[in-house]
């Protein structure tokens, strides 16, 4: 079976991800993979179009193979899950055909929403009955510590960026004086070897 994967760009924390459509070839899998952090919630809607005597699945894992949300002969549905650390995490469509058919191209659409998008602000206004005005107040509260945390996470990785450049340029530094010392060696060396040497044929003094 041949895997296609579609590498895109998903927001860390709070930008929304729009739907994305691809045509699914039989037998075939595509997976989208992007890394997220920690405790960020991932949703999605996908829907797929209808082939007879061929289904479509669906599985949603980490790296390390852990299974976060899986379904067979998919039509249309949804998925959540909120990750545990950071990793890479792939949502792959495999396509399933009997080799007694003759398979035909699928069209499949997904669409999927990180961070405070992925929250359903309707169903927590109704559970916790707070006014419209209150609502968006929430959602702009989310959005405002999102943004915090994605800056948080940005000034991290400038800092072990530049530990890291610190580290690398003391070693090539290092490096470069061991190389020198040794050459500087290897060279009085040669120069007291081959003065022995001409010394004991004689074309010296």
């Amino acid at each position: 079976m041949e895997v296609h994967y579609l590498v895109f760009i998903l927001s860390l924390f709070w930008h929304g991800c729009h739907g994305i459509m691809w045509s699914l070839a039989p037998n075939t899998q595509k997976c989208l993979k992007e890394e997220l952090h920690a405790n960020v919630l991932v949703s999605g809607d996908y829907a797929v179009a209808e082939a007879a005597g061929q289904r479509v699945d669906y599985i949603v894992r980490d790296s390390k193979g852990h299974i976060l949300s899986q379904k067979d002969s998919i039509n249309k549905g949804k998925f959540t899950f909120v990750t545990e650390t950071y990793d890479t995490f792939e949502v792959c469509f495999i396509s399933k055909v009997p080799p007694e058919r003759r398979g035909v191209t699928q069209e499949v659409f997904l669409n999927i929403k990180v961070g405070f998008e992925a929250k359903n602000y309707e169903g927590i206004g109704e559970a916790a009955k707070l006014k419209p005005m209150e609502l968006e107040l929430k959602r702009l509260e989310d959005l405002s510590e999102a943004i915090v945390q994605d800056f948080t996470l940005m000034r991290k990785r400038e800092e072990e960026m530049r530990d890291t450049n610190e580290s690398t340029n003391n070693r090539v530094l290092f490096f470069s004086i061991f190389s020198m010392v040794c050459l500087l060696g290897l060279a009085t060396w040669q120069v007291l070897y081959l003065r022995r040497y001409f010394k004991a044929k004689k074309l010296i003094e």
